[in-house]
């Protein structure tokens, strides 16, 4: 193996790392700020760090076309807007690892969208993975008691994360169009661009200006890494990774994205592992990867944030 191959296996493994580490950031930033103004400042961030990419590689973003409008729009409204008001919104009552957990669910829904959508085959390989990432998920979000999705046992915080995965779905498989005719940095830049002037309004409707005083280190440092590591850098890293290795090796890597949330939660939250969180997980993850095989995942990635991841 090269060095340079071994360099994009290090930046593909870190980029998981990144995105695992921002349900931490997520968690501590959502004990301080409402979702809406938490998204903003996140993306405020990105959207400079977006335009000095582009600057960076001397491209200049081309003028849409009048059949691409709407689609950025949904790009914008769906993986920025919606994604991170309901992940800011989960991860206010939701533990770190158990919300990277539930959102590794992305590649079950987006295929499950796709087969309904766009009517998409569905191999016996991807069914038994729907299958097992569904029984996971549902460990995961019941705490091992399979009763309480029939009861409404299941908290308010899992259900906003499962409208991220619902709405990570809608952006990936619109992405999937987009880029037919723009490039994946094109695309994710006027999404990002997008998002955050939609989230303005919303985050006015929190008074977010005067959620600056209360924006202690952690929060700022958080900021920071969601808005730079979380979504440019990330971005960067990945793409290198897929030009390198193409999409379907790169998106197997994804599955360490929930392994690195857990760890991180345990690391630098004390959240607690339960025995049903690490079944749920495993089972999610195994689901994930008979989904993704042999083909890479649909759309663009979460943190790519797009990214969330």
């Amino acid at each position: 193996m090269t060095s340079s191959l071994m360099m994009i296996y290090l930046k593909l493994v870190m980029t998981m790392a990144v995105w695992g580490g921002t349900f931490i950031a997520g968690r501590a930033l959502a004990q301080v700020l409402p979702p809406f103004s938490a998204a903003l400042w996140r993306f405020a961030i990105a959207s400079l760090g977006m335009a000095a990419l582009v600057y960076q590689q001397g491209d200049r973003l081309p003028l849409l076309k009048s059949n691409q409008i709407l689609p950025v729009l949904v790009l914008g409204l769906s993986g920025v807007l919606a994604y991170n008001a309901f992940f800011f919104a989960g991860l206010q009552t939701v533990p770190a690892g158990r919300a990277g957990l539930i959102i590794a669910l992305n590649p079950v829904c987006i295929m499950l969208c796709a087969a309904i959508a766009l009517r998409e085959f569905l191999s016996g390989l991807k069914l038994a993975g729907t299958a097992l990432s569904l029984v996971g998920t549902g460990l995961i979000l019941t705490d091992g008691d399979i009763r309480l999705l029939t009861n409404g046992g299941i908290g308010q915080g899992e259900l906003l994360l499962l409208g991220c995965v619902l709405s990570w779905s809608i952006y990936s498989l619109t992405g999937k169009q987009v880029m037919r005719s723009l490039s994946p940095l094109v695309a994710t830049t006027y999404a990002v661009w997008v998002g955050t002037v939609a989230l303005v309004p919303f985050a006015l409707s929190e008074n977010v200006l005067r959620s600056l005083p209360r924006l202690t280190p952690l929060a700022g440092g958080s900021i920071l890494y969601l808005g730079l590591l979380g979504t440019v850098i990330a971005f960067i890293w990945y793409y290198e990774g897929i030009q390198a290795l193409g999409a379907g090796r790169a998106s197997i890597f994804i599955n360490l994205v929930p392994v690195f949330a857990v760890i991180f939660g345990v690391l630098f939250l004390q959240e607690q592992v339960t025995l049903s969180l690490l079944i749920g997980g495993a089972l999610v993850i195994l689901g994930v990867s008979a989904v993704n095989w042999p083909q890479g995942r649909v759309g663009m990635p979460q943190g790519a944030q797009p990214r969330d991841r």
